[in-house]
């Protein structure tokens, strides 16, 4: 993985070090592409490897679990457990771990969460209809915390689910079970039943036993658009494509510092779908209208997001050119302060940019280093200054710690500012993932190799680039079953494991 290759999209410069093209659609006039420098690559070997360590240290190898922040937690997210699970595939890839090594911990993973008991009781289970509930306990597996059945959430887990079965495709014993699992969990989940009771066909944020649905609904523009692509691909129980039109309908389009473009002021709505979906090239009616595309609107966000830090309307300490970065993180308050006297600091919480910003003065790494791809020109530099300048008070064993805030007032005798001393697993998948993506466009390519992903984009309207029809593409790869217990070749007997 050392041989540089460039493309680029109109308005970006991009560039990934790989031997294996990757494509960026069709007709795409040619720009300078961005380099990163010696001296940029090897830090991004070093963030790469110390973010990566996150999940595999802190996730119990025995359940695959991955708790939702370390140290000190003993819940799990559903969420982490995906980005998780996209993370082993990277580490095979740089040599972190061994194949095999990541296969035995997929295979764990996927076997505690098919065994997970499923149910409308409020405790002693993971989930319901085949989707899953925000927070499990990091110990049985059940439901944390009284959380919701989370439709978004089950829709990360299973971008990491079915980006395993897409990896781990050798004929043996382990791998054909990889395969096996991933598939019925994705066919098990029943998305329509997700689906808002009062504004079908949208769906619905989630549900729980003590409330029914949640009296909200998926409505654009924000993480929400893979929730939609898996439910809409789905084989099982797909939901009405007119979802996708719903969903659209109700984005805005908006000039908000730099170029008009789909707006959602909290980065990670703009990065989370991406980690997963290649969108260079690919356009749905929506941004066929406007003549875009989602990864170009990702440009033009994380732009936005920069130049509102830079404009820095709310007066807070250190922003500039190289410190910027608003999304939903940690933040200065804790649980014990946070309904306190007035302040204008908050704790965890969905910051953004934009004309309605939600700004405390809190910066997230997450923000610039999920949007590696997207503007590596200013990112890359971004995240380096902020190792340089900050240290160990931001940098540490597993990367980035969550966030910190430089007008938050220290305490008497302490330094003034504020740093988080946890790591998130939903902040730190992206650093992760979207340096790879920047890099070699692994996890993009991954998924395109899923019938199930390349389904729900047809049924959204999307067409071009790499959806073009191809016989390497269009041609769905063999799908194990119960029944049949997979592809030819594989034993007939094989069987699930217990649920």
């Amino acid at each position: 993985m050392c041989a540089l290759y460039a493309g680029t999209l109109p308005g970006l410069a991009w560039a990934v070090d790989s031997v294996a093209e990757v494509e960026v659609g069709r007709n795409q006039p040619a720009e300078q592409p961005y380099r990163s420098s010696p001296q940029q690559q090897a830090f991004l070997d070093q963030l790469q490897r110390d973010t990566f360590k996150f999940f595999w240290e802190t996730t119990p190898a025995g359940t695959g679990l991955t708790p939702d922040r370390a140290p000190g937690a003993n819940t799990s997210s559903v969420a982490a457990v995906g980005f998780a699970l996209t993370s082993y595939l990277v580490g095979v890839e740089r040599g972190y771990v061994t194949r095999a090594e990541a296969a035995a911990r997929t295979l764990r993973t996927l076997e505690t969460l098919w065994r997970a008991p499923q149910g409308p009781a409020a405790e002693g289970v993971a989930g319901y209809n085949g989707l899953f509930y925000h927070f499990l306990d990091g110990h049985d597996g059940v439901r944390s915390d009284q959380s919701e059945l989370s439709t978004v959430d089950t829709a990360l887990l299973m971008a990491g689910v079915l980006s395993a079965q897409a990896y781990f495709d050798k004929d043996d014993e382990t791998e054909r079970s990889i395969r096996l699992l991933a598939d019925q969990l994705y066919r098990r989940v029943d998305w329509a039943w997700a689906s808002s009771p009062r504004h079908k066909p949208l769906l619905s944020l989630g549900w729980s036993p003590e409330q029914g649905f949640i009296d909200y609904d998926w409505r654009g523009y924000n993480e929400g658009m893979l929730l939609y692509i898996l439910a809409l691909g789905s084989p099982t129980h797909p939901i009405d494509p007119q979802a996708w039109e719903e969903w659209t309908r109700s984005y805005r389009w908006e000039s908000a510092y730099g170029p008009p473009h789909v707006t959602f002021g909290p980065m990670f709505g703009h990065q989370y779908s991406h980690v997963w979906v290649d969108f260079r090239g690919i356009q749905d009616g929506y941004m066929r209208s406007k003549g875009s595309d989602y990864f170009t609107n990702s440009v033009r966000a994380t732009h936005a997001n920069r130049a509102y830090c830079i404009a820095n309307p709310g007066g807070w300490k250190g922003y500039g050119e190289l410190v910027w970065g608003l999304t939903a993180s940690d933040g200065p308050l804790g649980a014990d302060d946070a309904h306190g006297a007035a302040t204008p600091f908050h704790a965890y919480w969905a910051r953004g940019a934009g004309p309605n910003a939600s700004d405390d003065g809190t910066i997230a790494p997450t923000a610039a280093g999920g949007s590696v791809p997207f503007a590596p020109e200013v990112a890359i530099p971004t995240l380096m200054h902020f190792r340089d300048r900050f240290g160990d008070r931001l940098y540490g064993q597993y990367g980035f710690k969550d966030a910190f805030n430089l007008s938050y007032p220290g305490k008497s005798g302490e330094p003034t500012g504020w740093f988080a001393d946890q790591y998130l697993a939903i902040d730190q998948g992206p650093i992760l993932l979207m340096i790879e993506n920047y890099r070699t466009g692994f996890v993009w390519e991954l998924l395109k190799k899923s019938a199930y992903v390349s389904a729900g984009l047809r049924k959204a309207g999307f067409t071009g680039g790499w959806l073009a029809p191809s016989v390497a593409r269009d041609a769905p790869a063999p799908v194990p079953s119960v029944e049949h217990g997979g592809p030819a070749g594989t034993r007939a007997a094989q069987t699930l494991p217990p649920s």
